[in-house]
């Protein structure tokens, strides 16, 4: 009998034993299935994307992930061919993003890794353009670029909101993605008689957020400011805010200019800009401007500004 009860113990011990290994087994796999789905999830199934490289224009991760990668860069055509002369700078560009602006009938430059980008100042021409086929056959989107000047039709200043529906629903038929750049003077027209600084009328009016539901990108004029880095600080990231509040998934831009309006800026006020915002955007239009007729009080361009401006940020 003795012998008997310690058989049927030892035989009760070694099945609760292969038991309990059974279950903690199961569980085992349970957990390594439920965090790799949950990874999947969590990330999309897929790396994030640098914006503009997957042909969305669009993000598809958290925003400030990819804001802290290497900034993107929005050119004109004839900024990106002055500093491409500079052999430093060149090479320094060639790890980065560029959209290159065109104005309608040009050409794309030759010998340059960049996504052309033709821009316009009414709705109505980008809408007739694309219509039409007018665009280069590389074009990766448009650029609407809507300011209280002769340029830009009353009726679309008085809502540039609805001019860029308009433009977004045509662009994106055609499968081009659209830049929205709303200047800070349209407060003028949609805030008469305000006596705030217009970078605060802006935000009240929260044009970056009802934009940004509409486009792919939004570009704030903030290049008006750079003097005074507090106060361009502190409208990109309202803005921005504002931006990825309306729609998670949109790519900022901020613009910087070698010739604002105002006092004389050099490469530290362009450096100090990116230093504070960097992690707020996804890059930067910079602006070589010179006068002519789309800047009336701009003087000589300087390119000279922008070229020691990269090496430094370099």
């Amino acid at each position: 009998m003795d012998i008997l009860r310690k058989r049927r113990r030892t035989d009760a011990r070694s099945r609760g034993s292969a038991l309990t290994i059974a279950v903690t087994a199961a569980l085992a796999v349970m957990a390594i299935s439920m965090l790799a789905a949950c990874s999947a999830a969590s990330s999309g199934g897929q790396a994030l994307p640098r914006p503009g490289t997957t042909g969305t224009g669009t993000r598809t991760g958290d925003a400030s992930v990819l804001r802290l990668r290497s900034p993107v860069w929005l050119l004109t055509r004839s900024a990106l061919s002055k500093l491409i002369s500079d052999p430093t700078v060149r090479d320094e560009l060639q790890g980065s993003q560029i959209y290159e602006i065109l104005q309608p009938g040009q050409q794309p430059l030759p010998g340059v890794t960049a996504e052309p980008v033709v821009t316009f100042a009414s709705s109505t021409a980008l809408q007739d353009a694309i219509s039409s086929g007018q665009l280069p056959a590389s074009t990766f989107g448009v650029l609407y670029d809507p300011e209280a000047w002769s340029f830009t039709p009353v009726t679309e200043q008085r809502d540039p909101v609805l001019a860029a529906t308009r433009a977004a629903a045509v662009a994106h038929a055609h499968g081009l993605h659209l830049i929205v750049s709303p200047a800070l003077n349209l407060t003028t027209i949609l805030k008469p008689g305000s006596q705030e600084p217009r970078w605060r009328q802006f935000l009240s009016l929260n044009l970056a957020g009802r934009l940004a539901r509409i486009a792919d990108f939004v570009e704030l004029q903030a290049q008006s400011l750079e003097q005074d880095t507090a106060t361009y600080t502190a409208f990109v990231q309202a803005a921005t805010s504002q931006a990825s509040a309306a729609n998670p998934r949109i790519s900022v831009l901020a613009g910087l200019s070698t010739n604002p309006p105002g006092a004389p800026v050099d490469s530290e006020d362009l450096t100090a800009a990116v230093q504070a915002t960097r992690s707020m955007v996804d890059g930067y239009w910079l602006n070589i401007p010179g006068q002519g007729a789309r800047c009336l009080t701009c003087e000589a361009s300087r390119p000279d500004i922008a070229i020691q401006f990269l090496q430094a940020l370099y």
